[in-house]
């Protein structure tokens, strides 16, 4: 038996291949989750098995073809770097292993291995800075279920959000830095992945939630778990730490799905809305993504700098994500070795 620590690195995940099949599975599995499209069992499968997935898989494939490299998906090869450079820097005390919640490298494989090893108390850190009942509590979940079956003799440590971790806002601080330099923009956007209006209010307490323009300003004890309230604290903490003043950020909601209502405002829409208000000249920076992937590459970077382009706009620049860059990894060390064992 290994007397290590195993630090088990989890994303949202990405499909096998830029194929209509494969990217279509990849959809069921994703969207068949009751943490993603929460309604009952029976109305959620004829919903992604009959309308979304048949409407979508070859559309996303598309997408997907556009962003895909030599070495596969960007989200894919950017985590198996992060996890190489992170047993690197961790050493031998620690056994890392990364896995997909969706697609393929699934978490399953990965604690098979540390079963393999003996390993009995795993750290997992869930690569999602804020926290959404999608993506946070289904790897909770996730883990209970495993853990009831094949892995009853396996510890689960699982890291908080940290959305507002000073290591977290240092490593993103050194990649939009430059950026700023170089490309001088106008304003810097904050884009965040959204979700649906009901996934706060499922977790929220606050009376005032989405009433207010001002509900989400701040962090208090009756929205602490609020996404959209976390990712505005993010977002006002890398303003500060790079000097931007409240007139030169703004703060959005990507990819939102369906008819339902999601957080506002979203990404699309306010690219001409600033170019209405003369921003010329865009970076956007995606903070709840910690390495590139369809949502920052193709989104942003493909049909988002098209869409400002069309509306009047001159320049839009993505700023890269953390990926396995260095600072990154030595921070995020720090947040494994903070978490204990």
């Amino acid at each position: 038996m290994e007397n290590k620590t195993g630090v088990l690195l989890i994303n949202l995940g990405t499909p096998q291949a830029p194929t209509p099949r494969a990217v279509g599975e990849y959809l069921k599995e994703f969207l068949m989750d009751p943490y993603v499209i929460d309604i009952p069992f029976i109305f959620r499968w004829i919903l992604v098995h009959f309308l979304i997935v048949p409407r979508r898989s070859r559309a996303s494939a598309l997408l997907y073809e556009k962003i895909w490299t030599s070495r596969g998906s960007p989200l894919l090869f950017h985590t198996e770097d992060l996890t190489a450079k992170l047993q690197k820097k961790l050493g031998p005390s620690f056994h890392i292993e990364f896995g997909m919640r969706y697609g393929s490298h699934f978490i399953a494989s990965a604690l098979r291995e540390f079963k393999k090893r003996g390993i009995k108390q795993v750290n997992v850190v869930p690569l999602y800075p804020q926290y959404s009942l999608a993506a946070t509590e289904s790897i909770s979940k996730k883990l209970e279920d495993l853990s009831k079956n094949e892995f009853k003799e396996m510890k689960f440590k699982i890291l908080r959000p940290f959305y507002n971790d000073s290591k977290f806002i240092d490593s993103f601080v050194s990649v939009i830095q430059p950026e700023i330099e170089n490309h001088r923009p106008e304003k810097v956007l904050f884009s965040f992945h959204g979700i649906p209006e009901r996934h706060i209010r499922k977790v929220v307490r606050s009376k005032i939630c989405l009433t207010s323009p001002d509900c989400c300003d701040s962090i208090r004890d009756d929205n602490r778990d609020c996404y959209r309230a976390q990712c505005f604290e993010t977002a006002k903490l890398l303003a500060s730490r790079l000097s931007l003043q409240r007139d030169k950020y703004e703060v959005s909601f990507q990819s939102r799905l369906g008819r339902t209502p999601w957080i506002k405002p979203y990404t699309d829409l306010l690219y001409q809305d600033l170019v209405k208000r003369g921003v010329k000249k865009l970076l956007v920076v995606c903070p709840a993504f910690v390495a590139d992937c369809l949502e920052t590459l193709e989104e942003i970077a493909i049909r988002g700098k098209k869409a400002y382009l069309d509306a009047g706009g001159e320049a839009l620049h993505l700023a890269p994500s953390l990926n396995a860059e260095d600072i990154w990894v030595e921070k995020l060390a720090k947040m494994i070795k903070s978490q204990g064992s």
